[in-house]
């Protein structure tokens, strides 16, 4: 089992997301059950290339500053919405013989749909916690939206297990 901390960058991470303190309070709560019995935490950061905004040697690129990593946990950068693609994240799971990945961050609509679908493509059991991703409204739908459909009806039981928070925390105690 991994947690798996997907684009929860400075940039990004704000109070425009749906549901944001709940979002930041869950995350740490990961986080912290995470280490507390041994899970790996690995984080994944996007970049949109030189000259944008969410670029490396930005501080809007770093890891979120309640989520930092602590020194021996993993941090791939992704140019692309999955976070298996081009990164080395999949070979790094499959040569630890990780089978079950709890994703947690950021965007519900983009990175996070598109990790979940590959990672369920690629054969991983997909736990996703109640409230431990987000995103922002969009010309389509509202972030409350966005949420409900990816969480409540596209990926549970298709392509993830979507639990409560206390059941995730429950699963990581063993």
């Amino acid at each position: 089992m991994v947690l798996l901390i997907v684009d929860a960058q400075n940039l990004i991470t704000n109070e425009k997301l749906y549901c944001f303190e709940k979002f930041v309070s869950n995350v740490k709560s990961l986080i912290k059950c995470a280490r507390e019995n041994n899970i790996e935490i690995v984080y994944v950061r996007h970049d949109d290339g030189v000259g944008e905004l969410l670029t490396q040697g930005t501080e809007g690129f770093e890891i979120y500053n309640e989520f930092k990593p602590i020194s021996e946990e993993k941090i791939f950068d992704k140019t692309v919405n999955s976070a298996f693609n081009g990164t080395g994240l999949l070979d790094y799971l499959n040569s630890k013989g990780e089978q079950t990945i709890i994703i947690a961050g950021l965007q519900t609509d983009y990175c996070i749909d598109a990790t979940i679908k590959c990672g369920f493509e690629h054969g991983f059991k997909m736990i996703v916690p109640a409230q431990a991703n987000s995103t922002f409204d969009n010309k389509y739908m509202s972030a409350e939206n966005s949420y409900k459909y990816y969480n409540e009806f596209m990926w549970n039981g298709r392509y993830a297990q979507c639990i409560s928070l206390e059941n995730t925390l429950d699963l990581m105690k063993g």
